[in-house]
Parts: structure tokens; C-alpha cells; sequence
């Protein structure tokens, strides 16, 4: 497939600038950076473009924190300018990388997405007895920034386009420590090359999806399972037979490394179906899909929360039900019927009354 040019002119152009504005304000116009971008956008939009076509832009530095869900996650919010590089860029690199995309891989792209890569399993997991799970050790932390900009030149042949989205890499902030040592490795290797994408950025996710989209094509042109479904670096290989999904599972980890990453060793195993298996927060089973523990119990925790912001006026009851159907719909998508009538049932909402 032929590699595409020509991309900068569209990239700093004001329609694609504009858009990028309004696209990454979207459902933030009232945060103080925001805010303050858009009172000025006028001037701010034409500074921006000028600073792009000089080549002046520099990324400037992140605000982190940590998200405690199933596990703690190290956050990265850049500045709203920088923000809206990162979808300018993204507007145009996307389609790009979009043809040279699986239908096999489902996070964040158009059509895509969490529910249909979970029809997709669970289509698989009634077809077939045995699944291979794989999840790879901190994937984000990993990701090695000169296998990652390597991989773009072979779909993007715009220089002034690869300049920027290196200089979006390398302006990563510090990550949590992932150090592996890989065949040809010295003693110093990890420590000398820069590896890392933070979590929250628009661009950290489309090249998070090109970076295993090499492992894609090579499974389906030489792996080729029975049914394979990725979402980011957790991904399902379905089959017939339990010895060749543990070959298999020893052909990803070699693959793997040539992308300096690792396969965890306790999470990445062949399973029976019919035992269960747990992707994207569902135990999926032939016949069966349900909610993991932790999802519901973090639903609980937050009906808690609303119940007591709503009893002393805290949220209008039009922001607590938006909040509720937003699981629902989630929770819709497997075998929740009972799960959500008694959930449901266990929280009333009051107002002034002491929870």
C-alpha cells in the first residue's frame, strides 16, 4: 500500500484548525483553559497556524493524575492548545491508517468500538471451546517511541506531518517504569531509548492502535485462528484446538518482541469458553454475558454518591438519570435484566432525606 503525502497543507489549514477547536472543546467549554482559548480564538487560532507553519510550536508540559478503577492509571491533560494539534494532526493521519487497518481491531475507531468488539467475542465464544487471552504487561508505559514513529513513516511520507507527530512523542511525559530487556539488548538499552505515551492524549490513542497493528496482520496471515477480536493490547484468539492456541500464544510473545513489548505472564492463557473468559469488563460465556464484579460494585459506589448529592440538591435529577442511563445502556448489552431491577430498585432517589 502506498504511502500518503502531501497532508501538511490540509493539516494547518483553518477549516481543519477550526474544526479541531470545536471537536476538542466539546463537552469542556466550561474548564478555565477552555474557556479562556475560546474567549480568545480569534487570535489564538491564527498564533496557533503561524507557530505550525514556522515551525516555533512546541508541545508544553502535562497536568497528571491518577484514576483508581480496577487499577490505577496515570492520567496526562495537556493544554487545550496543544489539545487541538492533537486532533488537527489525528483529522488527518487517521484515514490515513484507517485503510491499513484490520477489521479485527475495535478501539476508538468510527463503527468500531467496546460493544461491537464484544458482539464480535461473544458471537465467537458460543462457536468455539477454547480461547486464548493476552494482555500485554503496562502496554502504554511501553510503547518504544523509534519502532512507533518508524511504523508511521511506512504509512505517511509528508515530512513536515512525521515532524510533528515526532515531536508529539517525544515531548511524552515521563511514564510509570517499564524496563525489559529484549534479544540484542545491553545492559543499558532500556535506559537509552524513550518509550511511553500518555493516557489521555487523542494522538496517544490512534498510535497506540497502529503500534500492534503489525500483530493484527500477522495474525491473520499466518496465525489465523478460528476468530480473533483486539481491543487495544487486550485481544481474544478463538479455536478448536487447546495445544494449538498455547503454539500460538508462544509465536505472539516472539512477534511481540520485535515490538520491545511483553505478554503477562499470568493474564495471557488458554481458556475454555465454557468456563468463562473476561474481556472489556464482561465474563463472557457460551450463551451468557455478564457484568464483572467490579463494574457493578463501582456502579453501586457511585449511586451512593448520587443519592447523596441529589438529597441535599446537589445534581438536578435530570443529571442523576443521564448518569444512570449511560450504565444502563452499557449494562444492556449482556444478560443484566435482574442485575438492573434490583439495582435499581435499592437506590431511591429523595429529596433531603439522609442516606
Amino acid at each position: 500500500m502506498r504511502r500518503a503525502g502531501g497532508l501538511w497543507d490540509t493539516l494547518v489549514s483553518y477549516p481543519n484548525l477550526w474544526a479541531s477547536v470545536r471537536v476538542a472543546a466539546r463537552g469542556k467549554r466550561s474548564r478555565p483553559d477552555v474557556a479562556a482559548f475560546l474567549l480568545e480564538q480569534e487570535v489564538e487560532v491564527p498564533r496557533l497556524r503561524r507557530e505550525l507553519e514556522s515551525g516555533e510550536y512546541r508541545p508544553s508540559g502535562y497536568r497528571t493524575f491518577l484514576v483508581r478503577e480496577s487499577k490505577p492509571r496515570l492520567i496526562s491533560a495537556a493544554p487545550f492548545r496543544d489539545r487541538v494539534v492533537h486532533h488537527a494532526l489525528s483529522r488527518v493521519v487517521e484515514p490515513v491508517l484507517e485503510r491499513r487497518f484490520t477489521v479485527d481491531s475495535f478501539a476508538c475507531r468510527r463503527g468500531f468500538g467496546t460493544h461491537r468488539a464484544l458482539d464480535r467475542a461473544r458471537r465467537a465464544c458460543d462457536r468455539h471451546p477454547f480461547v486464548l487471552k493476552c494482555d500485554i504487561v503496562k502496554y502504554f508505559p511501553s510503547i518504544d517511541h523509534e519502532a512507533l514513529k518508524a511504523l508511521l513513516a511506512r504509512a505517511v511520507k509528508c515530512r513536515r506531518t512525521l515532524e510533528l507527530a515526532a515531536l508529539i512523542v517525544d515531548g511524552s511525559n515521563p511514564q510509570p517504569e517499564a524496563v525489559s530487556y529484549f534479544p540484542g539488548d545491553t545492559l543499558f538499552t532500556p535506559y537509552e531509548r524513550r518509550r511511553g505515551l500518555p493516557l489521555g492524549n487523542q494522538t496517544s490513542q490512534l498510535l497506540a492502535n497502529l503500534y500492534l497493528n503489525p500483530l493484527d496482520h500477522h495474525v491473520r496471515r499466518h496465525l489465523r485462528p478460528a476468530d480473533y477480536v483486539r481491543y487495544c493490547d487486550d485481544f481474544l484468539l478463538f479455536g478448536d484446538d487447546r495445544a494449538r492456541l498455547e503454539d500460538t500464544l508462544a509465536e505472539i510473545e516472539a512477534f511481540l518482541c520485535r515490538l520491545r513489548l511483553r505478554v503477562h505472564p499470568r493474564k495471557s492463557r488458554v481458556y475454555r469458553t465454557r468456563e468463562g473468559v473476561t474481556f472489556l469488563g464482561w465474563r463472557l460465556l457460551p450463551g451468557r454475558t455478564r457484568l464483572v464484579r467490579s463494574n457493578v460494585v463501582a456502579f453501586r459506589r457511585r449511586l451512593r454518591a448520587m443519592q447523596a448529592a441529589f438529597a441535599a440538591g446537589e445534581v438536578t435529577w435530570g443529571e442523576v438519570a443521564a448518569r444512570i442511563r449511560g450504565w444502563l445502556a452499557h449494562a444492556e448489552h449482556g444478560d443484566t435484566w435482574r442485575l438492573r431491577r434490583r439495582i435499581l430498585s435499592q437506590y431511591p432517589f429523595r429529596r433531603g432525606t439522609a442516606v
